[in-house]
């Protein structure tokens, strides 16, 4: 395990804030009482913060027709809808919601050569409602898997993310299982399908990065 490269500002920045805060604690209150709780509350979130900047070490099942979860979190939405962006055709849909306590690090979902890219600047309404698959920041990454077949995934920004970091560039392999970017706070992934793919999962369904089979190509 090891924090991800573009979050050490963000780590960094949060420890300051921390020893900050522990240091005012300890002018303002000389109560032990009151002094130790709030101390071990900051380092409780500086543990927390850590922990969510993470990058975990996974088994990976992805390959060049067994698509894998691009994040941790929890199925959400699992149904036929139509992609107007890149694929434009009916797709099955399925989205993962990351909450606060999910690694937020996104994985490459399967082997293959990206073929499309673009980000798009939005709002930030809460990542599980319907309409913010449209209206909040996110990007766009289109696959043509090894095995021939088109899907698309989009990072979602949620309420309290305000950055998505994606490596996706047109024409580079992908390899499933291997980072492929992040989305800082709560946020969501969706993926879209060929409809005649094999769906694995169900809504409620709690899934890991790299691990949890998604779809079969």
């Amino acid at each position: 395990m090891h924090i991800d490269h573009n979050s050490y500002g963000s780590v960094a920045l949060a420890y300051i804030i921390g020893a900050v805060a522990i240091i005012l604690f300890r002018l303002l209150f000389r109560s032990p009482w009151l002094f130790w709780p709030l101390t071990v509350l900051v380092l409780m979130i500086l543990v927390w913060q850590t922990m969510f900047f993470r990058v975990p070490q996974r088994e990976k099942a992805g390959s060049g027709h067994i698509v894998t979860a691009v994040a941790d979190g929890r199925i959400v939405i699992n149904e036929k809808v139509f992609e107007p962006e890149f694929l434009q055709r009916d797709c099955i849909q399925v989205s993962i919601y990351m909450d606060f306590f999910d690694v937020h690090a996104n994985f490459w979902p399967v082997d293959g050569v990206v073929t499309y890219y673009k980000y798009h600047p939005g709002e930030h309404l809460l990542a599980f409602k319907p309409k913010a698959s449209e209206e909040n920041e996110h990007a766009c990454t289109a696959i043509r898997t090894d095995g021939g077949k088109d899907m698309m995934f989009k990072q979602l920004a949620g309420t309290f993310a305000r950055r998505i970091v994606c490596y996706s560039e047109p024409g580079m392999r992908t390899t499933a299982g291997e980072q492929c970017g992040i989305i800082k706070f709560g946020s969501r992934i969706d993926m879209f399908f060929p409809t005649d793919a094999e769906i694995k999962v169900k809504i409620g369904d709690k899934v890991r990065a790299c691990e949890s089979v998604i779809a079969l190509l």
